[in-house]
């Protein structure tokens, strides 16, 4: 049957699949017979050492061959078919119970030979298994073609279940395509490579994760290190790095909106700061104005711990793009946080035009016919309402709430016979180097670790709710000394499935508790309008304290907040903690009056919480170093979560994980550059239509080839 099915052929058309199963497997993107190789074995077990019944062990997990003693169908206390067997080796016998057996009822008969898998228990003194796999030896119920059991005397892989397809099905699945396949195709790793690095074949490598032959060490495919997983992650980790490389170069050979920077200029990007600028601040503008001058559209990645200073940086950039007379845009992904884009840009940019466009509203800065020199908005950016005459520098600010595609049609927008804007990216969020490798590996990148002058110190302390009475009378004496405190909760109203302190049940409580004070409440569901009230009187001082829920996640700036209590800590991740106390500690204005040295941070915490979380609030309260933080919280939860929201851009590796596979991934960075150096134009065709064929939609690479 070799050569039936091809890499490409959909996955009904393999044996005992069909259009209803192949539905369920599409639930899951497994929609070709390639989709379902690359959905490797999350576990293996070794079920190759065949134990006499004599020398088993209560607790260990066995294979056992022995001859069917006695059998017969039971019906439990409540009705339920139980199969009972015992078999027989010469050394002793094994109870062997199945629940819900009624399918079982006619496959085994006294006397047959069969081979068991499964957990060692002891019964009044008998050996057992509960549900163990099985084989019937010498019978047709030996499965398939390549020779062999597949569920036992071998090492096993182990699926995660589809629906209702279970790992054995998968795995017969799996079995069946690789012996109806042709016994070579195309591989995506260049030749030269694969020999260099003593890498497998693809179909070879395949073959050994999924059905590990003699030699192959167990650990090694625990860890996805055998040669087989090491060739198939390098594989994905390459044609990633490829397509990402292939980008940075298209955007090279592109003209870029040509701008250059005089003494007057310069001039004006020394009045836009507040404060001294710090090194790294520096050393990020000079890389822009690298950028903006060279001839090429930039694609910059501006990373920066909470309260670092970017967004004044990303305010020089865009003075840099009005002086040279273009338009600059500013996107964010909330209107809150637009906002306060707009009201600084108003303070530091007196005399630009400047115009916020939020949900279908515009908003200018004064009353102009002219096209503004600076849109900050939201996504309504990208509404056809909206265009631009001359765009020459798009911002991005918290690029990981937009997907790759938006990013895209902003700094394309208005440009179809002009040169690509330059795009800076912005995010608060640090982010780890494998993750930004997969991420924004066709972004240059800059990194600001300092924070400016004038930043109020931050002590963080986990809290136990029973203590939280100490909290509240800590944070009436703060605000009787003129200053201003947030509450922030994970709910707004009250749930029957979580037991949570909803945060409009705890404004009315906090208003009771605080009476002789002025406290407002904030959260998403609010009406715009009175959104921005609520923030302007908090901002201005007409509210003391603001319970709010994490809509003041990110750009709420309010240097006289100094405190802020965060309830049930222990349901948020460590990248939304160090958000959400980047609050306070804000650098304080000029002339700002003297009193509280610090600023307060209390992760207060339910009775009853896991290991992780206390994990996490150690963490936080342990370090305000965003970066450790990333690292920390990327670890514990994975890349898929690692944002707190899944990362509608990130790619959807399925068998290389950026954490475990930092190594790789380096590795794979080096190799597709220095392929695509010495590549001829046939062999890179042939590696963009490996890329658009298969990488492109896992990845949203935009912009391959």
């Amino acid at each position: 049957m070799a050569g039936k099915l091809t890499l490409g052929t959909g996955v009904q058309y393999i044996k005992g699949v069909g259009p209803r199963l192949a539905e369920l497997l599409g639930s899951r993107g497994i929609a070709t017979v390639e989709d379902l190789l690359y959905t490797l074995p999350f576990r293996y077990e070794d079920r190759s050492q065949q134990r006499p019944i004599q020398q088993l062990l209560e607790g260990e997990t066995a294979t056992v061959v022995a001859q069917v003693r006695t059998l017969g169908m039971v019906q439990t206390r409540r009705g339920m078919q139980m199969l009972e067997m015992s078999v027989g080796d010469g050394s002793g016998t094994l109870r062997c119970v199945w629940y819900h057996a009624e399918f079982l009822r006619d496959r085994f008969q006294s006397g047959q030979t069969v081979a068991l898998y499964g957990k060692i228990e002891r019964e009044q003194g008998r050996l057992a298994m509960r549900q163990p796999e099985f084989e019937i030896l010498g019978s047709e119920a030996a499965e398939e073609p390549l020779g062999g059991s597949l569920k036992l005397g071998r090492i096993v892989p182990v699926y995660e279940a589809v629906g209702t397809l279970s790992s054995g099905w998968l795995r017969r699945f799996v079995h069946r395509a690789l012996g109806e396949l042709p016994a070579a195709f195309s591989d995506p790793l260049p030749e030269e490579l694969r020999r260099r690095l003593k890498l497998p074949e693809r179909r070879a490598a395949l073959e050994q994760v999924h059905f590990p032959g003699g030699g192959v060490v167990l650990a090694e495919l625990q860890a996805a290190r055998s040669p087989g997983h090491v060739r198939l992650i390098l594989e994905e980790l390459f044609c990633l790095q490829a397509g990402l490389e292939m980008k940075r170069r298209r955007v090279q050979r592109q003209a870029g909106p040509a701008m250059a920077v005089n003494p007057a200029i310069r001039e004006r990007l020394k009045q836009l700061l507040p404060f001294h600028p710090t090194a790294d601040q520096k050393n990020a503008l000079r890389e822009i104005v690298g950028d903006l001058c060279g001839g090429h559209p930039m694609r910059r990645l501006l990373q920066g711990d909470v309260g670092s200073g970017k967004t004044i940086v990303a305010l020089q950039a865009a003075v840099i793009a009005i002086e040279n007379g273009y338009q600059a845009a500013l996107m964010a992904p909330t209107q809150i946080l637009a906002e306060q884009h707009y009201l600084y840009a108003q303070q530091r940019l007196p005399g630009c035009r400047v115009e916020l466009v939020t949900g279908g509203r515009r908003r200018r800065a004064q009353a102009q016919a002219q096209a503004p020199q600076l849109a900050i908005g939201t996504q309504a950016l990208l509404e056809g309402g909206f265009q631009f005459q001359r765009l020459g520098l798009v911002v991005v600010d918290e690029q990981h709430r937009f997907g790759v595609l938006q990013r895209f049609q902003l700094m394309h927008k208005g440009q179809e016979n002009a040169a690509a804007a330059h795009v800076l990216v912005m995010t608060a969020t640090p982010i780890p180097r494998t993750l930004a490798l997969a991420l924004y590996g066709d972004l240059d990148t800059s990194v600001i670790r300092q924070s400016p002058p004038g930043g109020l110190p931050i002590t963080t302390r986990v809290v136990a709710e029973a203590r939280s009475e100490e909290v509240y009378e800590f944070v009436r004496q703060r605000v009787a000394a003129g200053r201003q405190a947030y509450f922030v909760y994970p709910i707004i109203e009250e749930s029957e499935a979580l037991d949570l302190k909803p945060a409009l049940q705890m404004f009315e409580r906090l208003r009771g508790l605080f009476a002789e004070l002025r406290v407002g409440l904030l959260h998403g569901r609010l009406p715009a309008e009175e959104k921005k009230a609520v923030m302007q009187q908090f901002r201005e001082g007409g509210l003391q304290v603001l319970v709010a829920t994490t809509v003041i996640e990110v750009g709420v700036d309010v240097p006289n907040a100094t405190l802020m209590v965060i309830e049930h800590a222990e349901r948020f991740g460590i990248a939304q903690l160090h958000q959400l106390r980047g609050r306070v500690g804000r650098p304080q204005p000029r002339g700002a009056r003297e009193g509280a040295e610090r600023s307060y941070c209390f992760l207060v915490h339910g009775e009853e919480y896991g290991e992780g979380a206390r994990r996490r609030l150690a963490a936080v309260a342990r370090t305000r170093d965003g970066f450790e933080l990333a690292e920390a919280d990327l670890k514990q939860r994975g890349p898929g979560e690692f944002f707190g929201t899944r990362q509608s851009g990130l790619p959807a590796l399925t068998v290389a994980q950026p954490v475990r596979d930092q190594a790789l991934m380096e590795v794979a960075r080096d190799e597709a550059r220095a392929f695509l150096e010495r590549a001829t134009a046939e062999e890179q065709r042939r590696l963009v239509r490996q890329i658009q064929e298969r990488w492109q939609r896992r990845y949203g690479l935009v912009e391959v080839g």
